[in-house]
């Protein structure tokens, strides 16, 4: 029976997860960082459902995103149309299929590698500092003038392009939204639409991502845990819905310059506290 306590960590996990996740300051890194710190839920859960946890507690956030952009994913598969006309014009399934393509690729031949190796501090911190370098690098190196402006005016090369960049995700700690908006941006997308498209294409990846997850380490979870995946679950799907409008309200005022700031500066925290 899992006590008050535990649900409290589940809690706070989900909350950190919903506030994160889309922020360009990876919520997996913070995660790890508040989990392996200070709640240590690998001592109740064991390794791997601990693991799958942090995944699994992203279908919340990836519910958020569903709720958001309702009126676009409908419109990818025909089931809604504005003023008689079909809403995507020019963007489409295709395009979010030749994004997500290279991450799944990646993923599914390194799934095992990412998850006994690269689920750590150390290996955060190096992904904090290498991430902030790169969102540094797309907002002084992209367009001063993006010539994609909207999700309809997105090219498959384009598309593709992004999905490259998202391979650095696979690095905890690096950020899903960090690396396809820093590739967006390099690619010539403004960051409102760059961060849309990232947000759209999370939605079919995480999805994956946290089933392959749970089918691989069913045998390591109980009835026990349910509760404290619910929580974790409900705690992220609310924080992240609050988070994910503020954020595409932000974007575009302030780039990806202060992320990346955020992000170095916690670097540094980390290694204080650490190695000093």
């Amino acid at each position: 029976m899992i006590d008050l306590f535990e649900l409290l960590k589940a809690f706070i996990l989900g909350f950190v997860e919903g506030m994160t996740e889309f922020a360009p300051v990876s919520s997996t890194g913070h995660l790890i960082i508040v989990d392996d710190m200070w709640l240590k839920s690998e001592e109740f859960l064991g390794k791997y459902p601990a693991n799958t946890f942090k995944i699994v507690i992203q279908l919340g956030s990836i519910l958020a995103v569903v709720v958001v952009f309702w009126k676009r994913l409908l419109s990818l598969v025909g089931l809604y149309k504005i003023d008689g006309k079909k809403m995507n014009k020019r963007f489409n399934l295709f395009h979010v299929f030749v994004g997500m393509l290279p991450a799944v690729v990646l993923g599914f031949a390194f799934k095992d590698y990412i998850d006994d190796y690269l689920f750590r501090i150390e290996t955060v911190i190096a992904a904090l500092i290498i991430g902030a370098i790169l969102m540094i690098g797309a907002d002084k190196l992209g367009p001063k003038r993006p010539r994609v402006k909207t999700l309809d005016q997105i090219t498959y090369p384009q598309a593709f392009a992004v999905g490259i960049v998202q391979c650095l995700s696979l690095w905890p700690g690096f950020s899903r939204s960090g690396a396809t908006i820093s590739g967006g941006v390099l690619f010539g997308m403004n960051h409102r639409t760059a961060a849309d498209f990232t947000f759209i294409m999370a939605v079919p990846i995480m999805m994956g991502a946290s089933l392959v997850s749970v089918l691989k380490n069913w045998e390591y979870m109980t009835m026990d845990h349910l509760s404290f995946y619910i929580v974790g679950f409900v705690s992220a799907f609310v924080f992240a819905l609050l988070s994910i409008r503020f954020f595409l309200a932000l974007i575009s005022k302030v780039k990806l310059m202060p992320f990346a700031i955020y992000r170095l500066v916690l670097a540094v925290v980390l290694v204080v506290l650490i190695y000093l």
